[in-house]
């Protein structure tokens, strides 16, 4: 019986010591590699979305408008805001009380509205009001928009031949490391809280902040106050250990899906990224609440954006 037992014993150690089978390894390299091929697909669809004619990379001014009163708009010296791009006379912006913008075009010069041609005087929607209204002009390759930052508005302008844009060479990024993919809890606060947060340009704006993640990276626990855009997601603004050396020095962005009805999400940092303002200087990104600046090193996402 002694023998046998010995035996039985030996034979798990040997089991031990031959560690997983060949299924069990064929299973978990099907895991990686469709974890992998995930993060790749959510990396090319950032590179494109990015590099659109709409995206951050064309921005080539942000001016501001007088809070009530008339600016003359285009890239002639004349103007009272002054493109870098577009016909010398572009049109008049005009801006009543409650920050409500109207765009008259120039006579003889070709706009359009929303990709519409129009010679009309147009009322302008900012971009915290709803959709923004697209004013296009040099046949479609240059815009702005209005935005409204510290109840001030602003023309953001897009120009598709930046050279932020067409020098563009890519991204550069961490290994893809499941490690830093974390099962986290959420914890909602009470309802219609808000958060100050500061942005690039030291402007402080409130913001939707409907609860915290907490997760946990061995012994050491983090938690991350969360803001909602208005698109039912969970958008972070934080930084880490790697902030200002791998990695952008502001912040990196990071959205997740809102919890499921355990009260369960899941924050990947493979998908942290880089924001607006690490590519161009025309952006108003916001910077983390002190919660949000992790005392650990977050080597997954997108590091520094390359030089142009």
């Amino acid at each position: 019986m002694k023998i046998l037992y010995v035996m039985l014993i030996g034979l798990l150690l040997i089991a031990c010591q031959q560690g997983p089978s060949a299924e069990q390894l064929a299973k978990e390299q099907q895991l990686k590699m469709q974890y992998e091929a995930e993060i790749s697909t959510w990396r090319s669809e950032r590179i494109n979305k990015l590099t659109t004619k709409e995206g951050f990379l064309s921005l080539v001014g942000m001016h501001w408008l007088p809070k009530v009163g008339v600016t003359r708009v285009g890239s002639g010296q004349a103007n009272g805001t002054r493109l870098s791009v577009g016909p010398s006379k572009l049109g008049l912006v005009s801006v009543a009380e409650g920050n409500i913008a109207w765009f008259q075009p120039e006579a003889g010069v070709s706009v359009t509205i929303d990709g519409v041609p129009t010679k009309a005087k147009t009322k302008l929607v900012a971009d915290v009001q709803g959709v923004p209204t697209v004013v296009g002009f040099n046949g479609g390759e240059a815009s702005f928009i209005v935005i409204e930052r510290g109840g001030k508005l602003a023309l953001r302008v897009r120009d598709a031949q930046a050279p932020t844009r067409v020098k563009f060479t890519g991204i550069d990024y961490f290994e893809i490391d499941k490690n830093f993919r974390f099962e986290a809890r959420f914890t909602p606060h009470e309802a219609s809280r808000t958060i100050d947060i500061v942005n690039i340009l030291g402007i402080v704006e409130p913001m939707m902040n409907p609860g915290t993640v907490t997760f946990k990276q061995g012994v050491k626990i983090f938690t991350l106050e969360a803001i909602d855009e208005g698109d039912h997601r969970l958008f972070f603004t934080f930084a880490d250990r790697t902030s200002g050396h791998e990695t952008y020095a502001a912040a990196r962005f990071l959205y997740a899906e809102y919890p499921d009805a355990a009260g369960k999400t899941i924050v990947d940092f493979n998908k942290a990224y880089n924001p607006p303002c690490a590519f161009s200087a025309f952006t108003t990104c916001p910077l983390p609440p002190l919660g949000n600046r992790m005392d650990m090193k977050i080597t997954a996402g997108e590091k520094k954006p390359r030089k142009i």
